[in-house]
């Protein structure tokens, strides 16, 4: 046979084996595709041969795990496995074809999560990131599962907190004050930033009493942060994040103990709320419980307007975006199943603080 024909030969035998490998690609991972090929060939030849088939396999989809450099595999979903150790320092300078810096990469998906020790020890700084890492974590995922990590992987993400001032952000204190944080210890970095003095008023572009968890509203952080004069009033102030303030949350998810909170410091929220970016107006928290999107769907209209009603919420306060309507002819030109409710003479407005209605 022909030199010519025992390579047709071999690459024919090669393309049926690809083919036999790649319908099983259903049940496996790209990168474990990729794993097989590297065993499977053993030369120069069969590698580009079988790279060729992989290239046409995966057309128009990511680029195929063997063209990336060891950063930017690492920081792959679709070459996942992570494995430790092949990561060269090198590559943290050439890693231009990353949406985000590697750190930001790393720690804003928690499947990336194993690569972020490795990153750090490769020198990968939150410096060079536009933002910090931790705030794109936090606008990417509110509540991380960071108990599920493994003890290196917290390590670096603590380290994060503490390396890089930026982490000092309205919604990574909302993150690291979420139940799974403060599972795994997470909110010792809010205590830590308080200690160091890193959190005075007026040195930070955010209130932490509302970037605070609802839930935390009751703690002593909260006591402490008051107490070093951070108050309520200018929680209702403008800031730098996405995630929703401190009122809103606590009015959407139904969260009673923490609107006693906010009502015994700011009465005038049961009827109005200022907004807290430039581009909106203001809300009032009666006229939202007639409508069915803003409320989490475990907290009952009625019983949210009952406890503001018993609060001095007044179903004739005009809405921001319409002068001429109230909340009451709201409810009517509705139909609203609240009407009744908001048509009887006004309660005696009780003082907040009986933890719901």
């Amino acid at each position: 046979m022909t030199l010519s024909r025992r390579l047709a030969a071999r690459s024919a035998r090669l393309g049926a084996w690809l083919a036999g490998l790649l319908a099983l690609a259903g049940c496996t991972t790209t990168a474990a595709v990729i794993g097989a090929l590297g065993i499977a060939t053993d030369t120069s030849a069969t590698w580009s041969i079988a790279k060729y088939f992989h290239d046409k396999w995966v057309e128009g989809g990511p680029v195929p795990c063997y063209y990336l450099n060891s950063v930017e595999r690492a920081l792959a979903p679709h070459c996942l496995p992570y494995q430790p150790g092949l990561m060269k320092a090198e590559d943290l300078a050439a890693t231009y074809k990353l949406p985000l810096c590697p750190l930001a990469m790393a720690a804003r998906d928690s499947r990336l999560w194993p690569a972020l020790p490795e990153l750090i020890d490769k020198g990968a700084m939150p410096e060079a990131c536009a933002r910090s890492p931790l705030v794109e974590l936090a606008q990417a995922d509110p509540c991380p599962d960071f108990g599920a990590a493994t003890p290196q992987v917290r390590e670096s993400l603590l380290w994060l907190a503490q390396a890089d001032a930026r982490a000092i952000h309205h919604d990574v204190v909302r993150m690291l004050s979420c139940p799974r944080a403060r599972a795994a210890g997470f909110d010792n970095v809010i205590e830590r930033w308080v200690a160091q003095g890193q959190m005075q008023p007026g040195q930070i572009g955010f209130s932490p009493l509302s970037a605070l968890h609802p839930d935390m509203l009751a703690s002593p952080l909260a006591a402490q942060l008051e107490a070093a004069g951070h108050r309520a009033s200018a929680a209702l102030d403008p800031y730098d994040g996405k995630l929703r303030p401190g009122f809103e949350v606590a009015f959407r998810s139904g969260n009673y103990a923490a609107l006693d909170w906010w009502l015994t410091r700011a009465p005038q929220l049961v009827n109005r709320v200022p907004p807290q970016q430039g581009d909106q107006l203001p809300w009032v928290p009666l006229a939202k419980t007639l409508g069915s999107d803003w409320l989490e769907p475990p907290v009952q209209r009625q019983a949210m307007a009952e406890y503001l009603l018993a609060r001095g919420a007044s179903p004739g306060t005009r809405l921001p975006a319409q002068p001429e309507m109230t909340v009451l002819r709201l409810a009517r030109q509705l139909n609203s199943p609240l009407l009744p409710l908001l048509e009887r003479p006004p309660p005696r407005a009780r003082t907040a603080g009986r933890g719901g209605p």
